[in-house]
């Protein structure tokens, strides 16, 4: 590693954050705490929240009255159960009663987020709980051996800012991080072995993106026998890794696969240490809840994923429902850490689509183009019937425009004029068996 990329990439965080570095070491010693201390550790954040938002936030005030219940109610994780789930409907109904008395005196960002359900929801993210966040994120990337400032490469699109930046901060950031960033929206055969020739004179230590994205990108490789530089490891994000993609990408880079989980809206963070035995939760920035239908938390099995904000006084979000579905394990990990262990998240991922010309289009370039036109639109849902067609069903509301339509065609066919664009006007979108929003499928594969 070079010898500056470390404080480089040090100096670059505490710019933005003078805690940045401290935190950080911070976080490295809490790993080895035991799961009762980092309870304790949260539960002493929980109380700071709630006694907060009873104070600050007209939505929880008025939620705690009406449940007869006061701050003092809620002091351990437990209590929780106490409080409904939050769903991003209720926080849209109540925009205003969730904003803080004192927001004007916070430093924050107005943040953007789909996930999986390709349904645009805001929210405001504190300046410190931004920087807390980046700083767990590479103490989780450390269980595999990263350390700051080594070199990665990104294969993914703009959740994890790939694509959004304008080209000069894009390169003040890749010099600053030590990264490359690669478009997983543009993977046709001339893409992938561009991407091969940047990793072999790049020479990274990690790669890291959507887990569709590296997996495809390794079956290029291994099917095309390409001689590509040697990694320490792959960390996958943003959608369900499985087994088969865990071993294609392993055998093709020859390096072991690092699974993670996190979710900037409810601030929660799950990563995997060599031993695979599960993702490690976090606990300094959220608490995690893996609940029943009825709200009752789990200590093992299957349930909703829920998340607790401890750092996010922007926009405090208690018992927020992620949308997803986790495995919760009881067992401890081998390796000595004392979280609890999260064995998998359940039903996250995203088709992709394929071009006449033979390119392929990842699911998520038309979830973040539905981000930017959603105006009057309540639904949709992308299908491709076959390689030439393409149908988007649109649930209309009162405002939508029909002008947004030559747009939405137009950003389509930036990716393939060969691509027929029908549109069709539905009243409803169906779900799938486990009652999920399906928003991109691939009917032609």
């Amino acid at each position: 590693m070079n010898g500056l990329s470390k404080p480089l990439f040090i100096l670059a965080h505490q710019v933005g954050d003078r805690n940045f570095y401290p935190t950080y070491k911070r976080l490295l010693a809490n790993q080895w705490q035991s799961y009762a201390q980092q309870k304790e550790s949260q539960e002493m954040q929980l109380r700071k929240m709630v006694d907060f938002v009873w104070e600050n936030v007209p939505y929880y005030h008025r939620l705690f009255r009406e449940l007869g219940i006061g701050p003092e109610d809620i002091r351990l994780v437990e209590d929780l159960e106490k409080l409904p789930i939050l769903t991003k409907d209720i926080i849209k109904e109540n925009w205003e009663d969730f904003k803080p008395k004192n927001l004007e005196k916070m430093k924050y960002y107005t943040n953007s987020t789909g996930g999986s359900t390709g349904e645009p929801f805001k929210y405001r993210l504190q300046k410190y709980d931004r920087f807390l966040s980046g700083a767990l994120l590479y103490r989780g990337w450390g269980y595999a051996g990263y350390e700051l400032g080594d070199k990665m490469v990104f294969l993914a699109g703009s959740s994890l800012d790939v694509g959004t930046e304008p080209i000069i901060s894009k390169k003040a950031h890749e010099i600053s991080r030590n990264v490359k960033k690669l478009s997983s929206f543009d993977m046709g055969s001339d893409d992938i072995q561009s991407y091969v020739k940047t990793i072999n004179s790049f020479k990274p230590k990690f790669l890291r993106g959507y887990a569709s994205a590296i997996n495809l990108f390794a079956n290029y490789v291994a099917e095309n026998d390409l001689d590509i530089h040697q990694m320490d490891g792959v960390f996958t994000s943003a959608e369900k890794l499985f087994p088969v993609m865990r071993r294609n990408i392993k055998s093709a880079f020859n390096c072991d696969v690092y699974d993670g989980y996190g979710l900037n809206d409810g601030g929660i963070g799950a990563y995997e240490c060599p031993e695979h035995n599960g993702l490690h939760i976090d606990t300094e920035r959220s608490i995690m809840e893996i609940v029943n239908k009825d709200g009752t938390q789990l200590n093992e099995g299957v349930g909703e994923v829920l998340a607790t904000s401890l750092n996010n006084y922007a926009m405090p979000f208690i018992r927020y429902d992620t949308g997803d579905m986790g495995h919760l394990l009881e067992d401890q990990c081998s390796c000595g850490r004392g979280s609890k262990l999260l064995k998998e998240i359940l039903g996250r991922s995203i088709d992709i689509l394929i071009t006449p010309e033979g390119k392929q289009v990842h699911g998520w370039f038309f979830i973040y183009m539905f981000w930017e036109y959603s105006k009057g639109i309540k639904e949709y849902q992308v299908v491709q019937k076959s390689l030439e067609n393409i149908v988007i069903k649109i649930v209309p509301e009162d405002d939508f425009d029909e002008k947004q339509l030559n747009m939405i065609k137009s950003v389509v066919h930036s990716k393939s004029h060969g691509w027929n664009v029908e549109f069709k006007y539905v009243d409803y979108i169906e779900k799938t068996n486990a009652g999920k929003h399906k928003f991109i499928i691939n009917n032609y594969w």
